[in-house]
């Protein structure tokens, strides 16, 4: 039989609050963390504006030595360890000096890592100072660059491992930790993703063309899912960090229960029947979404609330008609429904684990969070839901049953089921 699971920890690096208080308070009184800043008008970004946490001196300090700062310049592995960390002590995991936690695993995603650094690198090979690089490059350049800091800062001694599956990373990675609790083969799982920020990561995706231009002078505006005058995505970035635990470890150690892990469900459209690099097969996403459901061993018409991926783009309109299909429910039977990205913009690889976080936080104090900037909801969606399930303002309501996906480019697609446990 498979071990039930589920959360005992939270931890979060977002560009509207940094650690579990500030989020809470930012979500719910839907407060944006989105900035202009100059160095992308420099550099001739059509959009420059973007989501950065900010991460003070003494932040920093708290989870890095002075000699592991000295060379460092990778900002995901940075909100990686800040979220991961929090969501270890959060759980009230104790950490070892002398010995591994042999039963405490870590999946930890991101897209890329180290751009910056990457960057770094390339000029002092360029001048032939290849022995100035230092012997740090490797660790903030590699892909588990994150999961192996996490895993030497926790002494995890479980599977420790990173996941890449673009915008689906976070939600696919807490899959990936749920499955090896299940299994048996852990006890404990900190699992999350991460996303580097700045221009030399953006800067693609504003030659895509699918990144706003029309708010660098109102930059809290700038991101609008589900809204008519939504005109593309705001970069972000950060961390969020889940720690799952057995139910049986859970309750032996006394531990908070955020909620539990019912299943969930990854899959691919094969970039066939509408799917692409960049564009989800509806499909395959209705597939995952059901197929989440059945393992779940959960109906449609128990989700309370759903947790979107929404982007902000022309294909806000296409995810809804996809919830309304999979779920067999539209109108006034529809899930209440938001999107953390009005008020973060676009985490990219980290998208999915902050916005976990997001919907467990939501879970456990039984709220949802305000939909910033969709007063003026895209008619498209309109003629599919019911308006007062995207609610513009918190409401305080009772969860019990809710739902996260995430669809990242390459046509990957990834849900996640989670229930209160009521004690």
């Amino acid at each position: 039989m498979k071990k039930r699971v589920v959360v005992t920890g939270l931890g979060i690096a977002a560009p509207n609050g940094v650690g579990i208080p500030d989020f809470l308070k930012s979500i719910e009184l839907g407060k944006s963390g989105i900035e202009h800043y100059s160095k992308l008008a420099e550099l001739n970004f059509s959009c420059q504006i973007g989501g950065i946490p900010h991460i003070s001196e003494e932040k920093k300090r708290t989870y890095f030595t002075d000699l592991e700062l000295r060379a460092f310049n990778s900002s995901g592995i940075l909100y990686g360890v800040v979220a991961g960390m929090e969501a270890v002590q959060n759980a009230k995991i104790k950490i070892h000096k002398d010995e591994p936690l042999w039963d405490m695993g870590i999946v930890f995603g991101t897209g890329t890592s180290g751009v910056e650094k990457f960057r770094e690198a390339i000029y002092k090979l360029d001048e032939g100072k290849v022995r100035r690089l230092g012997s740090t490059t490797v660790a903030q350049t590699m892909a588990s660059g994150i999961s192996a800091y996490l895993g030497g800062k926790i002494g995890a001694g479980n599977k420790v491992t990173t996941n890449s599956s673009a915008c689906a990373t976070g939600t696919e990675a807490i899959l990936m930790g749920y499955e090896h609790i299940a299994s048996g083969n852990a006890t404990m799982m900190l699992c999350g993703s991460c996303s580097d920020d700045g221009p030399y990561l953006w800067g693609g995706f504003d030659a895509m063309k699918v990144t706003t231009f029309k708010h660098n002078d109102t930059p809290e505006q700038a991101s609008r899912p589900m809204s008519e005058t939504a005109s593309g995505f705001v970069p972000g970035s950060g961390a969020g960090a889940v720690v799952l635990e057995s139910l049986e470890s859970a309750q032996a150690r006394g531990a908070i229960i955020y909620g539990e892990v019912l299943g969930g469900q990854v899959n691919s459209g094969g970039q066939r029947q509408g799917g692409s690099m960049t564009a989800p097969n509806s499909i395959a996403v209705q597939r995952c979404v059901k197929e989440a459901l059945e393992n779940a061993k959960v109906n449609g018409s128990e989700i309370d609330y759903i947790n979107g991926h929404l982007t902000a783009t022309i294909k806000d309109p296409v995810e809804i008609e996809n919830w309304c299909a999979a779920l067999g429910r539209s109108g006034k039977d529809f899930p209440y429904i938001n999107s953390l990205k009005s008020m973060i913009g676009h985490g990219l690889a980290a998208s999915g684990s902050m916005e976990v976080v997001s919907a467990i936080l939501q879970l456990h104090h039984g709220f949802v969070f305000p939909n910033i900037n969709c007063e003026d909801i895209h008619p498209e969606i309109a003629q599919l839901i019911d308006s007062e399930q995207i609610p513009i303002r918190k409401i305080d309501v009772p969860l019990k049953t809710i739902v996260k996906a995430s669809f990242g480019f390459g046509d990957v697609n990834a849900c996640i089921i989670f229930r209160k446990i009521l004690t």
